[in-house]
């Protein structure tokens, strides 16, 4: 994300221009654009005009609009972002008043102005502006005639390739057929591989599976790498490092990130710092429930006491049309930290944030046993 400009006032009040450069950064956008606020960027809208026939004609003409903001919309596959609402910059093509779609996809800046700008909302534009904070970790996840390709960064996971392939039986007549087919799917997975990483930005490529297709996608890579010449993969062929998962499907990527290897090639990233609190939140409910605490019900009333070391909350707790309850964890978040503790705010398009999901979106580790809390109803 590229930050061309920022105008904030000491009462929040103000705007930031910005340009998305990939689709991690219209997800930060989405969770930062809300309802009230007003976007602007440059837009097609369809114009009907009169003919020499007497008839219409259609054209779209590329127009500059603000819109005040009622409804925002993420399409992580098409990789933009939709911000609905009504148009404030009347001109000859769209009266004041009017609804239109401003469709974002990187490369395209915008400029989003707030009455209030909150701490988590200027916190997110900060990470998406910090090269650093991005894990660029690409994950190949593989078994027999099935792969999955995955790019992790700071704020969400893409699924950039999926393969599938139907193999026949190994034995017999059929294991030259078998042969040819595990070939092809191999070729497949490379084509993917080279259509999709970068090594100027990809720390690492991991491929993960169970038995041994791994190892053969692994050494079909170096052997195409050579034959064809590919001297970035030639060079880079250390940074492409094996790793066990259970299965190729999207949900063995927990098992990947959980892997001491991998966590040592990310170990300074956002993407990384979220899997360890989240793991030494399991590990503290398992010896001492009394000191982990999930649900809004319990984690509030233990804010209440002044009791928590670290905070765990889902980014989805922000995008709520309540404007109160992202007001409520806002304030939470900010006397967290006031009080010395840390916040981990969690993508919900990570694994990581997922599994928070399923705790309802919000945990604590707390500083000191509360187990009067812990057995109330709330």
């Amino acid at each position: 994300m590229k930050l061309l400009q920022k105008s904030v006032d000491k009462d929040n009040d103000g705007l930031v221009k910005l340009v998305p450069e990939h689709t991690e950064d219209l997800w930060m956008l989405y969770n930062t654009v809300v309802v009230g606020d007003f976007v602007t960027a440059s837009t097609l809208r369809k114009i009907a005009k009169d003919n020499a026939s007497g008839g219409k004609d259609t054209e779209r003409i590329k127009v500059r609009l603000c819109v005040e903001v009622e409804a925002v919309d993420f399409d992580p596959e098409a990789g933009e972002l939709r911000i609905r609402g009504k148009n404030t910059t009347e001109n000859e093509y769209i009266k004041n008043g009017a609804y239109h779609t401003l469709e974002i996809a990187p490369s395209r800046a915008l400029t989003v102005q707030k009455a209030a700008w909150d701490s988590v909302a200027l916190e997110l534009i900060e990470q998406a502006c910090n090269p650093a904070a991005s894990a660029d970790l690409a994950v190949v996840l593989i078994q027999e005639g099935l792969a999955h390709l995955l790019l992790v960064g700071g704020t969400c996971t893409l699924t950039r390739a999926k393969i599938e392939t139907n193999l026949p039986r190994k034995r017999g007549a059929a294991q030259a057929g078998y042969d040819k087919a595990i070939t092809k799917f191999l070729e497949h997975c490379f084509q993917a591989i080279v259509k999709h990483i970068d090594f100027q930005v990809v720390r690492c490529l991991v491929i993960a599976g169970p038995g041994f297709t791994k190892e053969s996608l692994q050494t079909y890579i170096q052997q195409q790498a050579v034959k064809l010449d590919m001297r970035d993969l030639m060079t880079n062929k250390d940074r492409i490092v094996l790793a066990q998962a259970s299965s190729g499907y999207k949900h063995s990527l927990k098992e990947v990130l959980a892997s001491p290897a991998i966590m040592a090639q990310i170990k300074d990233t956002k993407a990384a710092a979220e899997v360890r609190a989240l793991d030494a939140f399991y590990a503290m409910l398992t010896t001492d429930s009394a000191r982990a605490f999930y649900g809004p019900g319990h984690v509030l009333a233990a804010h209440e006491s002044l009791a928590i070391d670290t905070l765990l909350l889902t980014d989805a707790l922000f995008r709520s049309l309540d404007m109160a309850t992202r007001a409520r964890w806002v304030a939470v978040v900010e006397e967290v930290r006031g009080s010395g503790g840390t916040v981990h705010i969690f993508s919900s398009m990570h694994v990581s944030g997922e599994q928070l999901q399923q705790l309802s979106g919000v945990a604590a580790l707390l500083r000191f046993p509360l187990p009067d809390i812990e057995d109330m109803e709330l």
